[in-house]
């Protein structure tokens, strides 16, 4: 748990989400990324919390929420149909509008929700993360190496899923080990509840769903908005780790820029985690930004 949180079980739409909830204000909903839970937001959330209502849900096929068959297309695990989900979290919560932060695979929950459902989203923050098809057009050459988690887990199902559940907690270090210059920035309790999650074969096949939708549908619905010149309407906030690599440039920005009419923000010292591994820059970096957006 967040301290000072409380935990409650929400049907949104037809999936029960697990979600920790707290603070007073303005509805701010926080979403975390692969291989995580709502325990990523574990320093930050407090923080925004004197300002804003916090919503940190599970996201589908994560931790302790549902996770439903994918389907044959994998459309079950697409962002458009994540992106609903909180739609219909933040509806049974009463909240007709609000802002949203997502980290990694939530970030693009996030911005899909964004495009999806303008009417709701006052305000958006994205962590470390360029667009989905945008990052697949980046993987050329060598820099597919840093991003191979991408091409394995999208594999058919039965190819990914027996490797990993070989041995949760080794594929754990390895993975997120590998973006992290602060190991130290994940205690032992809250690495061993991740790793708990992925000792669940159907977490394990969940999350290779996300991929894979990523790797397909996801891309499609992507470029299907580019050629449309559909673009994000309200105020974007992008921050990303300042470190050395194939993804840590500031190509971020730039590409943000050509999918939002208001896209602004820069890098934030430390690796890929960075609510974990610099959660003070980022809480403020948050904050700024939506204490900053009109009201209303």
């Amino acid at each position: 748990m967040i301290e000072g949180f409380t935990a409650r079980k929400i049907t949104a739409g037809n999936v029960s989400l697990h979600t920790v909830l707290g603070g007073n204000g303005p509805p701010l909903l926080l979403m975390h990324g692969y291989p995580q839970t709502h325990l990523l937001w574990r320093h930050v959330a407090p923080v925004l919390a004197g300002h804003f209502t916090i919503v940190a849900p599970d996201l589908r096929g994560y931790g302790e929420s549902d996770k439903p068959p994918a389907g044959s297309d994998f459309a079950a695990y697409s962002k458009r149909v994540m992106a609903a989900d909180m739609v219909a979290l933040m509806t049974a919560l009463g909240f007709e509008t609000f802002a949203v932060a997502g980290h990694d695979r939530g970030g693009r929950v996030a911005y899909r929700l964004a495009l999806d459902h303008p009417e709701r989203v006052t305000g958006l923050a994205t962590l470390d993360i360029m667009p989905t098809l945008d990052t697949w057009e980046s993987l050329t050459g060598t820099r597919g190496l840093a991003a191979w988690h991408w091409y394995f887990l999208a594999q058919p199902p039965g190819v990914p899923e027996p490797m990993i559940a070989a041995d949760p907690e080794a594929f754990l270090e390895r993975l997120m080990g590998s973006w992290l210059l602060r190991r130290d920035a994940i205690d032992a309790t809250t690495w061993a509840a991740y790793a708990s999650a992925f000792r669940d074969p159907e977490t394990i096949r969940a999350t290779c769903d996300d991929y894979r939708a990523g790797a397909s549908v996801d891309v499609a619905i992507d470029r299907a908005d580019r050629e449309a010149g559909r673009r994000i309407r309200c105020p974007l906030l992008a921050l990303w780790g300042d470190r050395d690599g194939a993804l840590a440039d500031d190509r971020y920005l730039q590409v943000w820029k050509r999918w939002a009419d208001d896209a602004r923000g820069g890098p934030i010292p430390g690796g890929h985690f960075l609510p974990e591994e610099a959660p003070e820059e980022t809480s403020n970096a948050l904050l700024a930004f939506f204490c900053g957006l009109p009201e209303g």
